[in-house]
């Protein structure tokens, strides 16, 4: 993957976070959510290169959703040929959550942002739209931490890596029935627990930051969104680690699936063989080059959100690359033509 597309996949996720923002706070998520996957797809479709959907909405239906399997790219385009040779355009895989955290922008809360990673064919893992086992650190716990131990042996190993007492530590949990145990053998062992409702994309990034007062991600969560968050993670050196949740009687939410049993023959027919396998963010994101891009929608802990004024919007992206061995972030003024100052006066 040349430098180009490293930049342009700014653009991608900036163009959804300002289509996003603009339904921010109207109760609307699925239309924040469309939007989004709209200007995403457009951006997406002017790029050079042959891109696959890797992680997406899931099989196509009549929602405009990114779905896996799409084909995106300048290749899509009818007249492509007349921009390239389309056998020559880089492979690429890619994972994409046009608006992370629908109920977030929808109810202006923060923590949105659109996201997306992207890497050369192969190189990411191609997860079941199933949950995950999720545990997130700091570089300085990388390969210490373990999420086949307790949350009380991890909290351990953590507050000795960052030279802190547990109690200083904060530990990111989903709102959810199912992490009643985890939240209270968290809180008995002396740290601090923030609860979030929706968006642990972000929150896993934040362990790979200092400054940002949070200190490991633990849970269960969509799989997909751990694929991206091992992207980023394995680019800025931070710990994380995954394991598949097949059982719906363990999430009890009637989103994946109606048996366990069913769940396992389809993780067979996808060539997942192990399915109680431990994934390292090495391997959930394993390509020689693997680039992260992020935009904030609503204001969050690493960016803040689109904000507008007559004329224009100003966003905020993050770019994570394990070529060049950097995390850039981009602070940009967007001009808007006339119809978009319209909408947005009004």
């Amino acid at each position: 993957m040349d430098n180009v597309i490293g930049l342009e996949i700014i653009e991608v996720v900036e163009q959804a976070a300002i289509a996003s923002a603009r339904w921010m706070g109207k109760g609307e998520k699925d239309t924040a959510d469309a939007v989004a996957v709209d200007a995403m797809r457009n951006r997406m479709n002017k790029i050079h290169m042959r891109g696959r959907i890797v992680i997406g909405e899931g099989e196509r239906d009549d929602a405009p959703m990114l779905y896996i399997g799409e084909q995106v790219g300048i290749c899509t385009q009818e007249d492509a040929a007349d921009f390239c040779t389309i056998d020559e355009l880089v492979e690429i895989d890619i994972a994409v959550d046009p608006c992370e955290g629908t109920n977030l922008v929808a109810y202006g809360q923060n923590g949105s942002m659109a996201v997306l990673a992207i890497s050369e064919k192969g190189g990411l893992f191609a997860a079941p739209d199933f949950y995950m086992k999720k545990l997130a650190a700091p570089p300085a716990a990388k390969g210490k931490v373990d999420i086949r131990k307790s949350a009380t042996e991890n909290l351990k190993i953590i507050a000795e890596c960052l030279d802190r007492s547990i109690a200083e530590l904060v530990v990111v949990v989903m709102d959810r029935s199912r992490h009643g145990a985890l939240i209270k053998e968290i809180r008995d062992v002396g740290a601090r627990v923030h609860l979030i409702d929706d968006g642990d994309v972000s929150a896993a990034l934040s362990c790979a930051f200092s400054g940002t007062n949070i200190h490991a991600l633990m849970g269960i969560g969509a799989a997909p969104e751990g694929v991206i968050s091992a992207a980023a993670m394995r680019a800025l050196g931070g710990h994380f680690q995954g394991q598949l949740i097949y059982d719906p009687e363990i999430v009890q939410t009637g989103l994946i699936g109606e048996s366990k049993e069913s769940n396992l023959a389809r993780l067979k027919e996808m060539g997942i063989d192990d399915p109680d396998r431990i994934y390292e963010a090495e391997e959930l994101a394993c390509g020689e080059t693997v680039l992260f891009a992020a935009c904030g929608i609503t204001p969050g802990t690493l960016m803040k959100g689109a904000r507008f004024f007559p004329g224009g919007v100003r966003t905020e992206s993050l770019i994570i690359s394990t070529q060049s061995k950097t995390a850039r972030f981009v602070d940009t003024i967007h001009k808007l033509d006339d119809k978009h100052r319209a909408l947005q006066l009004h």
